[in-house]
């Protein structure tokens, strides 16, 4: 399942990446933000379950945002239903 989630609150605007069958994430991709940080996530989380990383990354902030690129990630991984 490919997802595509507008941001809220972060430099990122659009996370987009794809779930498998397993309920596993791929192909993490953020458009805008802090490019190095974001490849991070992406390649840290490839391959992970995706309820795991939802838990692991909601409620983050950034600085003094109330939310962070990993909170968002978390946010659309939650949409998806996982």
């Amino acid at each position: 399942m490919h997802r595509v989630f507008n941001t809220s609150g972060t430099c990122s605007v659009q996370i987009e990446f794809d779930i498998d069958d397993e309920g596993c994430l791929h192909n993490i991709r953020y458009l805008g933000g802090c490019d190095g940080n974001l490849k991070a996530i992406g390649l840290l989380a490839e391959g992970k379950n995706a309820s795991e990383v939802a838990d692991l990354l909601g409620g983050l902030r950034c600085g003094f945002k109330q939310t962070s690129c990993g909170d968002q990630l978390s946010k659309a991984i939650r949409e998806a239903g996982y």
